[in-house]
């Protein structure tokens, strides 16, 4: 039954192209107007100068550190970590080690998690109906659903809060600050490192899982009460406690593969010329790859949580049924009449 959602997952994914198109799409319209920002920033110091043809022809590190020390704003995000899987490391330490970010990029961040919960109900609708429910369908199931998915954001936002504000500490500030003060082996203080991180993302991991099935029970059961939704999710967790670990874990191992082939692949500092494009196109390949298995969390959790609870009449696919001609209609219509 796993693989079978985890392959229903994807199928529903692929015959589902729009709403991949659409995705990607609200990605690339709340990073452009920060990725213009920095370009002027940087084409404002650079002018005419005789830098600019050495920066364009390969990384300047003289000037990238000058520039650096005056950027502000958005600017500041600038830096050697932004090339290839530098800026999926540095993406992965913000969060680990809960390190704040700028208010424009934590506006965007903002922003995306809104477009998100927006469009949420809609992808899990229609992920759940397995056929076309046109523009006007799938915005009217998630204006529907929005101030419900709001409300949810809200809670799960809190918790996520307390997490960042109360337990990051607590574990990493004095728990792991005890454990870790009398060792004098790098590589064991290294290892407890790699615990709490351990530790600390299976909490965020627990709170991400209620938070799907709480958005597919909500949608498929058209719920009212958000905490309903929240305690149906953790009772269907709690029952099949196996299936959706194995489930997430299948994805997440998917996930892992394509960022060791982007780790193994990502452009470096020394691309120039026609690879410099090369690289940006597999850039956007990778970022492509996130969104469609980000799709596919959604999708296979909800094909886990069909096949155990959901409605037959909601769930199942439509009988195919080849359309008739425009004859075949009129002369239908004459013998009616």
């Amino acid at each position: 039954m796993i693989l079978a959602s985890w392959t229903s997952g994807w199928k529903r994914v692929l015959t589902a192209p729009a709403i991949a198109a659409g995705v990607f799409a609200m990605t690339a319209v709340i990073a452009l107007p920060l990725a213009l920002v920095v370009r002027g920033a940087i084409a404002s110091h650079l002018n005419d100068s005789l830098m600019a043809s050495q920066a364009a022809d390969a990384v300047n590190w003289d000037w990238w550190q000058e520039f650096a020390a005056q950027a502000t704003g958005v600017a500041t995000t600038f830096t050697p970590s932004v090339i290839g899987f530098g800026a999926t490391l540095d993406s992965l330490s913000s969060v680990v080690d809960a390190q704040g970010h700028i208010v424009p990029i934590a506006s965007a961040i903002a922003l995306y998690l809104a477009g998100w919960a927006f469009l949420s109900a809609g992808i899990v609708d229609r992920y759940a109906r397995q056929r076309p429910t046109r523009a006007y369908g799938f915005f009217a199931i998630a204006g529907g659903y929005l101030f419900r998915f709001m409300r949810l954001g809200a809670m799960v936002g809190l918790v996520y809060a307390w997490l960042f504000a109360y337990v990051h500490p607590w574990l990493f500030n004095r728990v792991y600050v005890d454990v870790t003060r009398n060792l004098g082996v790098e590589r064991t203080v290294f290892l407890w490192r790699l615990g709490f991180y351990a530790a600390f993302g299976v909490v965020l991991v627990f709170v991400n899982v209620i938070t799907d099935y709480a958005k597919i029970r909500i949608v498929v059961e058209d719920r009212r009460s958000v905490l309903g939704g929240l305690s149906a999710a953790w009772r269907f967790i709690r029952r099949h406690p196996g299936r959706v670990l194995v489930l997430y874990g299948l994805n997440s191992l998917v996930l892992a593969i394509v960022l060791a082939v982007w780790a193994i692949a990502a452009p470096g500092s020394g691309t120039t010329g026609v690879w410099t494009w090369a690289a940006f196109a597999f850039t956007q390949l990778y970022v492509v790859a996130r969104l469609l298995l980000k799709l596919q969390f959604v999708a296979s959790q909800t094909a886990l949580f069909q096949a155990h609870l959901a409605h037959a009449s909601y769930t199942a696919e439509p009988v195919p049924i080849w359309p008739d001609s425009a004859a075949a209609e009129a002369i239908s219509r004459r013998v009616r009449l």
